[in-house]
């Protein structure tokens, strides 16, 4: 494999192959119900439908850093793997989505109800296999990260369709729905791992900024991104009235006449022909695009100073290249 075609995180999965084993072994085993076939139907679909699996990963790799022996990095793993499953099952049921990583849907497959109650049994399973490792702090910081994504998602469905969200309100919904397990995830590994505070709270802030980082780029694309590549239709959040990032930057300049189009289409959902090309001549007309960029560029930046003070090697390399990675896709 040419090293310098092949992407960071599949390198990080090279190099993490062996735990990454266990992790899946451990899922498969972990998702099995002896009275409810349709729980691992359900999540088999969703489990493996591919993805990165970068959260997990991540875990591994700050446990490894940090440099672990024992066996619960790879409970981590799993539980946060579990965590991150459970919010799509329920993302895509709110959401009322009909493909994932170009796939139908668990709720399209079978129903909205099987999709909540089996998100529901992967939650109480995540908490079974924090228990395992009897690290109290591993759990508070999980169970913390568990309440803050439902925080941050209940916060996008009042904030995502009013034009009075501005960039704080935005930052604390990616907090919730992304950073917070990419934060939770990279914590525990140094945690479980007994490293220094001061290297606990680095893995904590790489973590926060490449997750910030990686949810800007995803909002970015879906106004001038590539379908085939990203997975999504241009326009899809426009279509679907979320107040994403670039528009949050165009509404904050807009005229009068630009703000009673932004509300007509996004708080009011009254969508016509043409309005998708409009928006996209007013993020261009304002800057909002290269100005959302930027600050893609940014987090990534903080995530890759926060990550220097861990100890040098390959896997910290990986993890700064993880951060290039991310935001490669808008530059």
């Amino acid at each position: 494999m040419d090293m310098a075609q092949t992407k960071p995180h599949e390198r990080l999965a090279e190099m993490l192959a062996e735990d990454m084993g266990a992790v899946n072994a451990l899922i498969r085993e972990r998702m099995a119900s002896e009275h409810a076939p349709r729980i691992p139907e359900v999540t088999a679909h969703l489990v493996e439908a591919g993805g990165k699996r970068l959260r997990p990963m991540l875990t591994l790799a700050a446990a490894r850093l940090c440099g672990y022996g024992g066996p619960y990095h790879v409970h981590l793993a799993a539980t946060v793997e579990f965590i991150h499953t459970a919010t799509l099952l329920h993302d895509d049921v709110v959401d009322e989505s009909r493909q994932r990583r170009g796939r139908p849907t668990a709720n399209l497959l079978w129903d909205n109800k099987s999709s909540v109650l089996v998100g529901d049994y992967l939650f109480a399973r995540s908490f079974q296999l924090m228990t395992d490792t009897g690290n109290m702090r591993v759990l508070r910081i999980l169970s913390n990260a568990a309440a803050v994504i439902a925080e941050g998602e209940v916060l996008q469905m009042t904030a995502a369709r009013d034009l009075g969200t501005d960039e704080a309100v935005y930052l604390k919904v990616v907090r919730g729905k992304t950073a917070a397990l990419f934060s939770a995830a990279t914590e525990v590994g140094g945690v479980i791992a007994g490293a220094p505070e001061e290297q606990v709270a680095a893995l904590f802030t790489y973590g926060d900024a490449l997750g910030i980082a990686f949810q800007i780029v995803d909002d970015l694309l879906d106004y001038g991104g590539d379908a085939t590549a990203t997975g999504k239709n241009v326009g899809d959040d426009f279509r679907e009235r979320k107040l994403t990032l670039p528009v949050i930057k165009a509404v904050a300049q807009a005229d009068a006449e630009e703000r009673a189009f932004w509300t007509r289409v996004i708080e009011k959902g009254d969508q016509r022909d043409g309005d998708l090309a409009h928006a996209l001549e007013l993020l261009d007309r304002h800057g909002a695009m290269a100005a959302t960029r930027a600050d893609a560029l940014g987090w990534a930046e903080r995530a890759k100073g926060a990550i220097r003070a861990l100890p040098e090697g390959e896997l910290r390399g990986l993890m700064i290249d993880l951060a290039d990675y991310v935001v490669a896709r808008i530059s």
